[in-house]
């Protein structure tokens, strides 16, 4: 019988742990051309919620399914998504957004980027680009994370620009959320840089347009 809905938070659960090392220490991660780092969704499985339909609409619009791995992180650890119905990831109930604890947050930076380090560091030869959309503190730690692995997105979206040009200091969430169209504009934008991507043109160069 599978454990009821998990509504502590999920990155100082055992279970979210043993799985994260099963991913890391026996999942044969699928090389692909593209892998696309997106945050969870509350909705379970991620696939289900709205804005992960909305983002994957976009996605297959570019790329065929051959072509990418959607990477889901943030508050269940780093699951590439064809997992997703693994416990204990469709399993959780929970809301980093909503959690007052700075001290709780202060955990969940460290124990992300330490996570997503490791998986970076595991795929650094599976994928010939990377792009993460994401803002607030998942991008913080996918920043952190970069620095820790040496292993870098090749686009890194929305843009600081746009996400300051967005910013709303009187909303409960000032960089806004990822299914805003400006934001959306410019993934899809993204993705068709990495649409363009040529053999002979190494990751860095993309780092520079």
């Amino acid at each position: 019988m599978m454990p009821g809905p998990l509504t502590d938070p999920p990155f100082y659960h055992p279970a979210f742990e043993e799985a994260f090392r099963f991913i890391i220490e026996d999942y044969p991660v699928p090389p692909r051309k593209v892998a696309i780092f997106i945050p969870c969704a509350l909705r379970k499985p991620y696939s289900s919620s709205p804005s992960h339909r909305l983002f994957r609409k976009i996605i297959k619009s570019v790329f065929s399914d051959d072509e990418y791995q959607i990477i889901v992180f943030g508050t269940c650890g780093v699951v590439p998504a064809e997992l997703e119905q693994m416990y204990p990831f469709a399993h959780y109930q929970y809301m980093l957004g909503k959690c007052p604890d700075e001290r709780i947050k202060k955990d969940f930076l460290e124990i992300e980027t330490e996570r997503l380090s490791l998986f970076l560091r595991k795929t650094r030869h599976c994928y010939q680009a990377r792009i993460a959309y994401c803002i607030g503190i998942f991008r913080e730690a996918l920043e952190r994370a970069s620095i820790r692995s040496g292993v870098h997105p090749d686009l890194l979206l929305p843009t600081r620009p746009t996400i300051e040009r967005l910013y709303d200091i009187d909303c409960p969430f000032p960089e806004g959320s990822l299914s805003m169209q400006e934001y959306l504009d410019e993934f899809r934008r993204g993705l068709e840089t990495l649409r363009g991507y040529s053999e002979g043109e190494t990751p860095s160069l993309l780092r520079k347009r």
